[in-house]
């Protein structure tokens, strides 16, 4: 009988994978490594890096199921060492996909295929996530490369698409070839915020360590929160307190069925970018204002993206146009004294870029006599977490890539050490 001579299996998995103790991407020592290498820690969920794989809509699910598709994309960030997994925007109802091959939690069916998921990014050491989302006007749209990223075509009846029933605060269409979308009684409201706490509960079972609401990119939510899509004038339009309800409500719903101990984070667009029109928008002072409701209603992180309510955006693309955002909300909770942890996204594609966002107090460096300050103004951290996703497309071991252009030397998968980048001199 042959022995694996020490060779110990991952924890909780239903087959044989060696235990990776620490997991790929974690330093080899810690008191020298900048802050984007650290762990931290939300409620009962500790991550072992700040990297964070961003939610990606592939158009690749079966009636909202996952596949193995799916189970090899997102598994592969978890062996690249990447601290945080999250699975695409998630529909909690049909009509609530982007287009037909969404994936989706609005039936029991569905949560077997995401826990195979969960089960694989487990046994690596990172942390599971998923974004429960619903598409608002912007849904029953094809594929990207059937169409194109921003003017995608309608996906009719004839390609399990649903342009009758596209749904909105008001029936305003996103654009000309979308859907005009029904507008919403209060009680199909009502019925959506039971259907996030529904998904909610679903995610639970499939075993995710914390769920993410998707209020951002010109999806339902934001579709509430924005005048220029919502010019209802019930409880749900007009005053901001009444634009950010169906937004609180749904957190309020979540936050109620899923754990004490699950992070619960909320992405938002900060801006729509709509300034110049001279009409009333959701910008920057907005999301500021949303933000210090936050932590009293039990969000944990908020993850700053922008735009996507609005063809007419006109968006500054320099590199750091999004996590300029971040910092200023961060700075303003920060100001009130509030417990709200910022993830920042949005062409973070350079080591040096993600090191400084997050980096706490002046980095630190080896040289042959040791630990030494690096010298510089390197300015003050403007999130907890970064967040990448196409640059993951191009390089699924970008952390690993990082910690070598850095000079960090960290864990690399168990199977894979042999193939170690180790860099010469540690450096920031």
């Amino acid at each position: 009988m042959t022995s694996r001579q020490g060779n110990v299996g991952a924890k909780g998995a239903s087959y044989f994978t060696p235990d990776q103790s620490p997991p790929s991407g974690t330093p080899l020592d810690a008191s020298t490594a900048p802050t984007l290498f650290t762990p931290l820690t939300t409620r009962g969920v500790t991550t072992h890096n700040r990297f964070v794989v961003s939610p990606m809509c592939t158009y690749s699910a079966d009636n909202g199921h996952l596949s193995d598709w799916h189970l090899v994309h997102l598994g592969q960030y978890a062996l690249g060492g990447a601290g945080t997994i999250m699975v695409e925007a998630t529909a909690v109802e049909p009509r609530g996909r982007i287009s037909p091959e969404d994936s989706g939690l609005w039936q029991d069916s569905q949560v077997a295929p995401l826990k195979r998921i969960v089960d694989f990014i487990h046994s690596q050491g990172s942390v599971a996530a998923i974004q429960l989302a619903h598409a608002g006007r912007k849904a029953s749209t094809v594929a990207p490369w059937l169409g194109g990223t921003t003017d995608k075509p309608l996906a009719d009846e004839t390609i399990g698409g649903w342009p009758d029933d596209v749904v909105g605060p008001s029936p305003i269409p996103y654009a000309d070839n979308h859907a005009p979308p029904k507008e919403l009684s209060v009680d199909d409201i009502e019925g959506l915020v039971s259907k996030f706490a529904e998904s909610a509960r679903r995610a639970v079972e499939a075993g995710f360590d914390l769920i993410e609401i998707h209020g951002a990119h010109g999806y339902l939510h934001t579709n509430f929160l924005s005048p220029l899509s919502n010019v209802r004038t019930d409880q749900y339009g007009g005053s901001f307190e009444n634009r950010t309800r169906f937004l609180t409500e749904t957190i309020q719903a979540v936050r109620a069925v899923i754990p004490e101990t699950m992070p619960l984070w909320l992405r938002i667009s900060a801006t729509e970018w709509m300034e110049h029109s001279g009409q009333p928008s959701w910008d920057l002072e907005s999301s500021i204002r949303l933000a210090k409701l936050l932590p009293g209603l039990g969000v944990d992180v908020l993850d700053v993206s922008s735009a996507g309510n609005t063809p007419h955006a006109r968006v500054p693309m320099h590199n750091e146009y999004q996590v300029d955002l971040a910092g200023s909300i961060r700075r303003a909770v920060r100001g009130d004294g509030l417990d709200l942890q910022i993830a920042a996204v949005g062409k973070i594609t350079e080591a040096e870029m993600a090191r400084s966002i997050v980096q706490e107090g002046k980095p630190v460096a080896q040289n042959g006599n040791g630990t030494v300050e690096v010298e510089g103004d390197h300015g003050v951290a403007q999130a907890e977490f970064v967040l990448a996703a196409r640059q993951f497309l191009r390089d699924p071991r970008w952390v690993l890539n990082v910690a070598y252009e850095l000079g960090v030397r960290v864990k690399w998968p168990q199977q894979c050490e042999r193939a170690a980048r180790r860099p010469k001199v540690e450096k920031l």
